[in-house]
């Protein structure tokens, strides 16, 4: 069985087997590309998958935001190495917990500022909390929540805007010193505000012009039309106590047709299989799109680079899973890897999104579902292994 149809084969499978209703695949190799779509948007609803349903795609929006930032130092309004306290001031003279689960007044003041690369390579001192040897509840966790800072998914939406947001968040400290630690999502959110005042656009209005209408990626934004709302899938996500794969609530997608107060950098956009191809597509030709170049090579290679150390790479624990880290995206440094060779790169979305960019085999691959066990049982790493042999097959 060739390649492709081994891949189909397989998430077919897991589809008859109730694990997820339906999937949406791209693989890419150079200007050809095969597109899959099967099952169905929501179990049981015969309203089939299709190469243009659009999907929540959560954490594939960090690529999109570091791509934006690199666009802002190559214009000269950022540079990698400044402290984002000229543009938000709110972040400066940061002081540091002594104790990531210890109170909030038990400080030191920082040994350095925040660095715009500190927000992209995620070493700026704050982020998610994985560690299971902290005891919950952990005040700084607890006092993100009582200010209603949506650190995780863009569900429930924050309702704060941009201002506020970060106003709220600078009245915090931070989990550890400015380039000590990977801890994930906090930059991207940062970079959003940042990105917003160091261009003078609204960070959609930003995308739109510099990244989404020069790639034709028509259909990805914060919010959608009435009918682009009626396309989104149901999400699905197991219950653990129950061990039942359920429907969870989400914002209806009603509330998709409004613009959100604060529009997530690090999980806020919805988008589709073909927008995101082209997206990835202008990474993987190096910055160039057609015949405009978007962004230089020695940006796409900053972006798509480890920037780790190895004590920081083991120290992602389950999320990083062993990678690098460049700017927004996982970097692969093993040859075991699934998601392709060394030097490949890309990202997963907690709602079920994932796609990778192997250089080497200049191949593209993204499979975007709405079941968050897509990433934890298996799905995606199968997903990007049978899609890399594909290459090996001579059929993409």
């Amino acid at each position: 069985m060739a390649g492709l149809d081994r891949l189909h084969e397989a998430m077919a499978a897991r589809i008859a087997k109730g694990e997820l209703p339906g999937i949406v695949m791209v693989v890419a190799r150079g200007d050809d590309h095969h597109v899959d779509a099967i099952g169905e948007k929501a179990f049981g609803s015969g309203d089939p998958m299709r190469p243009d349903t659009i999907f929540r795609i959560a954490s594939l929006t960090k690529p999109i935001v570091a791509t934006a930032t690199m666009m802002l130092v190559e214009d000269g309004r950022l540079a990698l190495d400044e402290p984002v306290d000229r543009l938000i001031p709110e972040l400066a003279n940061r002081r540091v917990l002594k104790r990531v689960d210890g109170p909030l007044e038990d400080t030191v003041a920082a040994s350095r500022p925040i660095t715009v690369e500190d927000l992209l390579t995620f070493r700026m001192g704050h982020g998610l909390i994985f560690e299971p040897t902290f005891d919950p509840p952990i005040p700084i966790v607890n006092a993100a929540r009582d200010l209603q800072l949506v650190m995780g998914p863009p569900d429930p939406r924050t309702p704060h805007d941009p201002d506020e947001w970060i106003k709220r968040f600078g009245s915090l400290p931070l989990m550890y010193q400015p380039g000590e630690r990977w801890q994930y999502n906090t930059g991207s959110l940062v970079l959003g505000v940042l990105l917003a005042r160091a261009s003078g656009q609204k960070l959609e209005d930003f995308f739109r012009s510099r990244i989404f209408e020069p790639l034709g990626m028509k259909e990805t934004s914060f919010s959608l039309t009435t009918e682009q709302a009626e396309r989104l899938p149901s999400y699905y996500m197991t219950n653990f106590q129950t061990g039942k794969l359920e429907l969870q609530a989400l914002s209806s997608p009603s509330e998709w047709t409004e613009p959100p107060p604060f529009p997530s950098g690090a999980s806020g956009l919805v988008s589709t299989a073909d927008d995101y191809l082209a997206f990835a597509r202008l990474l993987l030709n190096k910055g160039a799109h057609n015949d405009a170049r978007l962004l230089s090579e020695k940006s796409v290679g900053l972006m798509t680079t480890n920037h780790l150390t190895p004590d920081q790479m083991a120290g992602g624990g389950p999320v990083l899973a062993g990678r690098g880290w460049g700017f927004g995206m996982a970097i692969i440094t093993t040859p075991s890897d699934p998601s392709g060779s060394p030097g490949s790169y890309g990202w997963a979305g907690g709602y079920g999104t994932g796609w990778f960019n192997d250089p080497t085999r200049n191949l593209a691959a993204i499979a975007l579902t709405q079941n968050s066990d897509f990433l934890f049982n298996g799905g995606l790493d199968e997903f990007s292994k049978l899609a890399s042999d594909s290459w090996h097959a001579g059929q993409v």
